[in-house]
């Protein structure tokens, strides 16, 4: 996912990881299934394909029918994987830790902390299965066009999970949006607010993004968010929550003594302008810069390519890196997988040729709507209760103006 910081090697390489790892034989297929569910698959299924169309670091998939014909998607856990998981993870952190204390500016404990707790969820389906169930209730109340595969109970264990099937092309699949005429940018604001309505209503968050759990088809003729892998969630305290609404809505008005405010509050206070590039994935001269100009956006320099602009991010990654891990550890934990989440989302603006300024103006709209909720939530008298109104409501009206303008 970090295609703007990395060599394209690197990408390329790491890249089989999504979904084309090492798949287990399919007779040990058979046995977790029969393990989990107590018959092999060809007794349980019509059909059931032994060739998984997709297979990554926890898991392969499979595609079955039903007796009544329908299409399923059947996600098996490797085989053994439960079992040396706690191993894998004991070894993980003798090594992280005995570096740590070896190197003084070796900050990545903080890797443990995540990696622990989140690892046995992951390997859960059933915890999976409930959390795929949520985020489909999520966007069936907020109106947003994006599906979540339904869970069959009858047949989902802590190893197997079954699905609905259903169809799609990964969001970084640009020959076939072209080949439909889809508008890659409207896809990529879909996206993005797919996730960030999660963030900033919810707080119960999906932190994988990668591009082979988002893809999309088209339906009445608009683009159609389809959403995979819900076995890494994070869910986000309503304090956290409201004090990064505050400081997504800073960033999207260039509001600088917002910024400081809302990054102490987080822990930080000289490295503010570092925390708010490492979001944005845009140096903070551009804050000020559109702060002096009261704009979303700023003037691109005409020579300013999209390979530039790459090796200007680069390059202030490699000034920084210091500081960057410096940062890591301190931020609030419930930050670090939004930062995972961010570098998902940012690959895919990437591959979209998508503007950083969208993801910054859809962030800053679902945080904004955050900030005036608690407002209102706030506010004693009539007076205040207007005037938060009509700021809320000048607000809205001048990203919708950027949004047309940006068409």
């Amino acid at each position: 996912n970090l295609d703007h910081l990395l060599p394209e090697a690197y990408i390329r390489t790491l890249q089989s990881l999504f979904g084309d790892a090492p798949v287990t034989e399919y007779e040990h297929v058979r046995e977790v299934i029969k393990e989990e569910l107590g018959n092999y698959p060809e007794q349980l299924f019509q059909e059931f394909q032994e060739v998984p169309i997709a297979s990554a670091s926890l898991a392969q998939v499979h595609v079955a029918r039903d007796f009544q014909g329908q299409k399923l998607a059947i996600k098996v856990q490797h085989c053994g994987l439960r079992e040396t998981s706690k191993g894998d993870l004991l070894a993980l952190e003798y090594v992280v830790r005995l570096v740590d204390g070896l190197f003084e500016d070796f900050k990545w404990g903080w890797i443990c902390d995540e990696i622990a707790p989140n690892l046995p969820k992951e390997l859960d389906f059933v915890n999976e299965g409930k959390n795929a169930q949520a985020a489909a209730d999520h966007f069936r109340k907020n109106s947003l066009n994006c599906v979540v595969p339904k869970v069959h109970w009858d047949q989902t264990t802590s190893r197997v999970l079954v699905m609905d099937f259903e169809e799609g092309f990964s969001c970084t699949n640009v020959e076939m949006m072209e080949a439909t005429g889809v508008n890659k940018r409207d896809l990529a604001m879909l996206i993005s607010s797919v996730f960030q309505s999660q963030v900033f209503q919810t707080g119960f968050v999906h932190c994988d993004p990668h591009a082979e759990n988002v893809y999309w088809r088209v339906r009445n003729g608009k683009p159609q968010v389809v959403l995979f892998d819900h076995g890494l969630y994070k869910q986000i305290d309503d304090n956290f929550r409201l004090t990064y609404a505050q400081l997504w809505k800073s960033l999207l008005l260039a509001d600088v003594e917002g910024i400081k405010t809302s990054c102490s509050k987080l822990g930080v206070n000289e490295m503010y302008p570092l925390l708010a590039a490492m979001l944005t994935t845009r140096p903070f001269d551009e804050v000020i810069e559109r702060n002096r100009t009261k704009s979303f956006t700023v003037k691109k320099n005409a020579a300013m390519d999209p390979a530039s602009d790459t090796a200007m991010i680069r390059g202030y990654a490699q000034q920084y890196l210091k500081d960057i891990i410096q940062m890591l550890d301190k931020v609030p934990r419930q930050m670090l997988l939004l930062f995972k989440m961010n570098d998902c989302l940012r690959h895919i603006d990437y591959a979209l040729g998508s503007s950083p300024t969208n993801t910054i103006v859809v962030a800053g709209k679902y945080a904004a709507q955050t900030v005036y909720d608690l407002e209102r939530s706030k506010a004693k008298t009539t007076g205040r209760k207007v005037h938060n109104w009509i700021s809320h409501v000048f607000l809205l009206t001048r990203i919708r103006l950027f949004e047309l303008a940006s068409r």
